[in-house]
């Protein structure tokens, strides 16, 4: 169970290195292209909820902790705002709970 969390952190890691020798005009494509396959996964959907694995909930939830909501409102994500914040809540309480 410990090696998937492992596992997508060295792949993130490993994700991470390959953006450092990239320009920003490189950057800026990948995200463009990126934001389209969103677009084309939404219509696919037909409206069908995406589902994600708590690893996936954990990655997205430390990725864009922090961020202020009006920023996380105009990024194009396949969740609402309000649903990641809530899985950070959710997170927290899990951990708070596991401590005592």
């Amino acid at each position: 169970m410990l090696w998937k969390p492992a596992y997508l952190g060295m792949t993130n890691a490993c994700a991470t290195l390959r953006l450092l020798p990239m320009t920003g005009q490189d950057k800026n494509t990948e995200i463009l292209a990126l934001r389209h396959q969103i677009v084309v996964l939404e219509r696919q959907l037909n409206g069908k909820r995406v589902s994600f694995t708590a690893g996936d909930r954990a990655f997205l939830t430390a990725l864009l902790h922090g961020s202020p909501k009006d920023v996380l409102r105009r990024m194009r994500l396949l969740v609402r705002p309000d649903t990641v914040l809530r899985w950070h809540r959710d997170l927290v309480a899990r951990r708070h709970c596991e401590c005592r």
